[in-house]
């Protein structure tokens, strides 16, 4: 590793930082945690899966597919302690299905199914922010003008960041979306409280003074073992968080290898050793679960990272705001930070899925469908479930003599 190397990883590791840093934070409030949790997974999951992963170039975190299975397991396990033992868990499943070589399978999931998930993940997403952005009271009906004035801003900023005037500028490609929106709406804030009243509804995020890695147990929770390994829940919101966020991380890998070319190209089964890992340490600290993050990931080969040194400065950064910048981060308004989960969640969720997934056949649409469909109902595990057995019906249809399907291939041979 030369000068020039390690100067290319700490630029690109700044970037990296200033792109997961709201992300972290708003991901924590979506699920209805302190923004410190956000924080924390970066720096313990995050920093462990950097060093055990196979790939120079991912970052892992806190990532925004993740917040509707972790309200859902909220509401059903009812204890934050015992979801961080499920978390736990989950990571351990990880680290049992990297032994057991389940990368290669987990990769075969139907494409129809992945982008059912994708898009009911997306919705979910969407619907859960849009209160949050404009501060809606459900009992009063009652908003805050202030609130969804800055989250209407934060959108104009992130889309308009996507639009080809501003990519073709180099200087403004490279400065992150999310970065340009936190700073307009912190001075938007500002601007409100000093001249209207339109600022007094608007809620900040709030850091706790951490002046030391020891103050973590006085803000954080642990792990509740307590009757936690007979409950049944437990293990299903084990089960549901693992093979979720492990396929996440494979499709973000497979993703990034299109991105940058690594040779020898990663091994999705040490990708689940490490995201296992990353997995366990998070929930014992208190954090969320953990996956490889690919607008991250992208950031951080678009930003030249060379070697794994630019997610670890990334990670050693999110611990310099969490102990010396609370001050600054807490001028941060909660509606920019919805906005920027919705905006995620709206390309997850874009309307060009649905004509894509149309393209490929009535049988692939009704298994994206059931997915879509099954997922916001049912819930994740139910949902993929759904999609995976009507992809299957699909197949078996396609492939019986007499069949339309099956009569057009023989007359296409």
């Amino acid at each position: 590793m030369n000068g020039t190397t390690i100067r290319s990883d700490i630029l690109a590791g700044i970037i990296v930082f200033l792109v997961a840093l709201p992300m972290n934070l708003g991901i924590a409030q979506a699920c209805g945690l302190p923004p410190v949790v956000g924080v924390v997974t970066g720096i313990t999951g995050g920093l462990l899966v950097t060093l055990l992963s196979p790939s120079r170039y991912a970052v892992s975190g806190p990532e925004a597919s993740m917040v509707t299975i972790i309200l859902g397991a909220s509401a059903s396990l009812g204890s934050w302690p015992l979801l961080l033992t499920a978390i736990v868990l989950a990571g351990v499943m990880q680290l049992l299905m990297g032994w057991l070589k389940a990368g290669r399978w987990i990769t075969l999931t139907p494409a129809p199914v992945i982008a059912g998930m994708l898009m009911a993940i997306g919705i979910m997403l969407i619907t859960q922010q849009i209160p949050v952005a404009m501060a809606l009271n459900t009992t009063t009906f009652s908003l805050s003008p202030g609130s969804l004035l800055l989250a209407t801003l934060a959108l104009i900023i992130l889309f308009g960041w996507e639009l080809p005037m501003i990519k073709r500028q180099r200087i403004l490609s490279m400065v992150p979306a999310a970065l340009i929106a936190v700073l307009a709406g912190a001075l938007g804030l500002a601007l409100m409280k000093a001249w209207t009243t339109l600022g007094d509804g608007v809620k900040t995020v709030t850091l706790p003074e951490l002046s030391s890695p020891g103050a973590w147990s006085n803000v954080l929770s642990h792990p509740d073992w307590h009757g936690a390994l007979t409950n049944p829940q437990v293990w299903l919101t084990a089960v549901n968080i693992a093979l979720v966020a492990s396929l996440v991380t494979l499709l973000s890998q497979e993703a990034l290898k299109k991105l940058k070319t690594q040779t020898p190209p990663p091994s999705s089964d040490r990708e689940l050793y490490a995201q296992g890992a990353g997995n366990i340490l998070s929930g014992l600290c208190g954090g969320l679960p953990v996956t490889s993050v690919i607008v991250r990931s992208s950031v951080n080969v678009n930003a030249g990272a060379r070697t794994r040194l630019s997610a670890i400065v990334h990670c050693l950064l999110l611990m310099v705001a969490l102990f010396w910048l609370s001050g600054l981060i807490s001028l941060i308004p909660m509606p920019v930070l919805a906005s920027i989960l919705i905006a995620s969640g709206c390309k997850l969720a874009a309307p060009g899925v649905l004509k894509q997934q149309w393209r490929q056949g009535v049988f692939d649409f009704a298994s994206f469908l059931a997915t879509l469909g099954g997922i916001i109902s049912l819930g994740v595990l139910s949902g993929i479930a759904l999609g995976v057995g009507v992809q299957v019906l699909g197949y078996t249809l396609r492939s019986q003599p007499g069949s339309l399907t099956a009569g057009r291939l023989e007359r296409e041979r």
